[in-house]
């Protein structure tokens, strides 16, 4: 297993590589540049776009600007913001852990959530409940998150008042459970489409589990319910909700980015927003590389859970 992980990891090199000259390219023959995003009309002819070019290196054809960007990143430098000057490791740490908590909150519901729902799903299978729950998981798989988002304004914010609209915590506010009612619309939006995909991956296994003879020899035995169903069924349905679950990582990041816009949440993805208007290159780049690498490490995890939950799996 340590030989598998160490090739994976060593073969993730090449393809970050790769990722990296396709990201910088699309993003330096994109429409507009850092320099014109800069410019203060108020400010007229006065403002010396030539120097700030030269200044920022841009003046360079793309291969030598590529080549010097790569440079300073295997030296362990990503370079620093166009805009506020930052080294982009700082601007991107000073986001990941309110990132972070709202993708482990919304992670750990939509798993455990998803988990449960299927299960119960599978076991009264054709039942209103099974309907209703496979109708509900199309509806939240089908429409998008930013209309949930706008939903649960109106209704939690706007009409209720009982959540907070926008921010990760009311200035001044005394109130212990202050950010945690700041978290719950936007963790509970970005969390819906894992949950609806989670739970149907979880009943599709569990009800193909549950036709095997072990599970029946298991409820011959005379076994409580809850035994069979956990410890013998569910556990060989593991392998298709580890996929589902580890490849859904990268994809709440995705959805981060919206639903941190909207809710005005100080992370990752505001920044990410922040940059694409200002045309700030070098932070793009490092939240470009660090979302390949979570992808890459989301599916390294999946291959090794593999092996943790069947036995029978085994990696050379």
């Amino acid at each position: 297993m340590t030989q598998y992980v160490l090739r994976r990891m060593l073969l993730t090199l090449p393809m970050l590589l790769g990722i990296s000259i396709i990201a910088f390219t699309f993003m330096n023959v994109a429409p507009g540049d850092p320099v014109s995003a800069m410019i203060d009309p108020q400010q007229g002819t006065g403002f010396d776009s030539a120097a700030l070019r030269e200044k920022l290196g841009l003046n360079q054809p793309l291969p030598v600007r590529y080549v010097n960007w790569l440079g300073e990143v295997v030296r362990g430098n990503f370079g620093y913001s166009y805009n506020t000057g930052q080294p982009v490791l700082r601007r991107i740490g000073e986001r990941i852990p309110a990132t972070v908590e709202l993708m482990g909150v919304a992670l750990v519901v939509s798993t455990v959530v998803g988990c449960a729902l299927g299960i119960g799903s599978a076991l009264r299978r054709y039942s209103f409940w099974d309907y209703g729950l496979t109708i509900l998981s199309m509806f939240w798989i089908s429409v998008p998150a930013y209309f949930f988002a706008l939903i649960g304004l109106y209704v939690f914010s706007l009409k209720l008042q009982i959540l907070p609209t926008f921010g990760i915590a009311t200035p001044g506010s005394t109130n212990p459970f202050d950010h945690a009612l700041h978290l719950i619309l936007p963790a509970g939006v970005l969390s819906l489409e894992a949950l609806a995909a989670t739970a149907r991956y979880t009943r599709s296994a569990m009800l193909e589990v549950l036709q095997q003879d072990y599970v029946t020899t298991a409820r011959a035995k005379g076994l409580p319910a809850r035994l069979v169903t956990l410890r013998h069924a569910f556990r060989n349905a593991l392998l298709p909700v580890i996929t589902v679950v580890a490849l859904r990582v990268p994809v709440l990041l995705g959805g981060a980015v919206v639903i941190e816009s909207m809710f005005q949440w100080p992370g990752m993805g505001t920044l990410a927003i922040l940059s694409i208007q200002q045309r700030d290159y070098p932070v793009l780049m490092g939240l470009t590389l660090m979302t390949a690498s979570l992808v890459l490490v989301s599916n390294l995890v999946a291959d090794v859970l593999y092996a943790y939950v069947d036995p029978r799996i085994r990696y050379a």
